[in-house]
């Protein structure tokens, strides 16, 4: 499963994430992959990647930092900034688009792009 997160800067995209974490089961600290590109969890038998790739100024660097790999093998992957990566990066499962309203509220939709996007969705 893989699920693009999109929103300008500061609009919450890294806090869903941690939530998201939280309730699967991670313990203890999610750190932001701003600086590592990604962070890597484990849950039980569930491999999670989060990646961030706000810092990318060519979507090769994709490429180059290995990450065909890690999207290619099986678990979730969240991704932070998809668009800095380009058209390298595989068709989302699923799309969350994070809007931050004039009174602070969020505005979060989702779009499945794929069968398996559209399952979780249901």
């Amino acid at each position: 499963m893989f699920i693009e997160l999109h929103g300008e800067l500061g609009a919450g995209k890294t806090t869903l994430v941690r939530h998201l974490l939280h309730a699967l089961g991670v313990q203890g600290r999610v750190k932001s992959p701003t600086y590592a590109v990604v962070e890597p969890y484990e849950v039980g038998r569930l491999s999670i990647w989060h990646f961030d790739f706000y810092r990318f100024s060519d979507p090769r660097e994709w490429e180059d930092a290995g990450l065909r790999d890690l999207f290619a093998s099986p678990g979730l992957k969240l991704a932070e900034w998809p668009e800095k990566a380009g058209l390298l990066l595989p068709l989302a499962d699923l799309v969350l688009g994070i809007e931050v309203d004039a009174d602070e509220a969020r505005q979060v939709t989702m779009t499945a792009q794929t069968a398996a996007g559209r399952e979780l969705l249901q």
